[in-house]
This record gives structure tokens, C-alpha cells and sequence, in this order.
């Protein structure tokens, strides 16, 4: 009874893909391990299409290469940017600085102090505006 296929609960065919599926897994887990060898050992690189393929593996490499030059580049220019923040950043607080001075300098009452010396007064009398008016010829 172990012969009949309808009494054990499978066919022929689910069988057949039962051992498909297995030997699928062992040739793919085999061919992984063997390219493994192979690039271990550089014996890739004598394989034709490795050769035939040439000008587009030194492109990749080359793809690479300003990869990594560009992370560089990304990096001084960050650090570049922020030395030149802080001397924006100090320029700012001097001339910040300088015009609270100038401010304090040009007072109304420090003018008034420091033309003393000299005799200029204050006038007490608002300013007048003058105004001309010109004739048309």
C-alpha cells in the first residue's frame, strides 16, 4: 500500500516539486559558497566577462572615488561655514558696540557739554524753515 500515491496523500507531482525546491536551495547555497571562493581568491578577475566588462568597472570605481571626495568637500564646507559664522557673529557685537558709542557721543546734552568750551550755545528759539519760491520766466 506505501506504492499507491492517492492513499499516502501526495502525488507524483508534488513530490517532483518538493525535490525541485530542494535541489534549487543546495545548487544556489553551492554556487554562493563557490563565489565566494572565487572572490576570495581573485579568481573573478580572470573571467571573461570581467574582462569584457572592464571600462565599466574602472567607471563604477571612479563613481566611487568622488563619492567619497564629495563627502570631503561637504565636510570643509561645513566647517568653513561656521568659522565664517563666528567672525560674522564678532564683526556684528563690534559694530553693535560702536554705534551704542557713536549714540552716546552725539547725545543732545554731551553736544551741549563738550561745545561749552568753545561758546556755542543752545538755542532756545525753534527753528525756522525759509522758503523760495522761484518765479517762472
Amino acid at each position: 500500500m506505501k506504492g499507491n500515491n492517492y492513499i499516502s496523500g501526495q502525488s507524483t507531482k508534488e513530490k517532483a516539486k518538493k525535490s525541485k525546491k530542494k535541489s534549487r536551495f543546495a545548487t544556489a547555497s553551492k554556487k554562493q559558497s563557490k563565489s565566494l571562493v572565487q572572490i576570495m581568491n581573485g579568481d573573478f578577475l580572470t573571467k571573461d566577462f570581467v574582462m569584457n566588462n572592464l571600462n565599466f568597472i574602472f567607471f563604477i570605481i571612479f563613481l566611487m572615488i568622488l563619492m567619497v571626495s564629495k563627502g570631503y568637500y561637504v565636510h570643509q564646507l561645513a566647517n568653513d561655514i561656521t568659522k565664517e559664522e563666528k567672525a560674522v557673529g564678532g564683526i556684528t557685537a563690534d559694530y553693535v558696540e560702536t554705534k551704542a558709542k557713536l549714540e552716546e557721543v552725539t547725545r543732545r546734552t554731551e553736544m551741549i557739554e563738550r561745545l561749552k568750551p568753545l561758546g556755542l550755545k543752545e538755542t532756545i528759539n525753534p527753528t525756522k524753515v525759509i522758503r523760495v519760491k522761484k518765479e517762472e520766466d
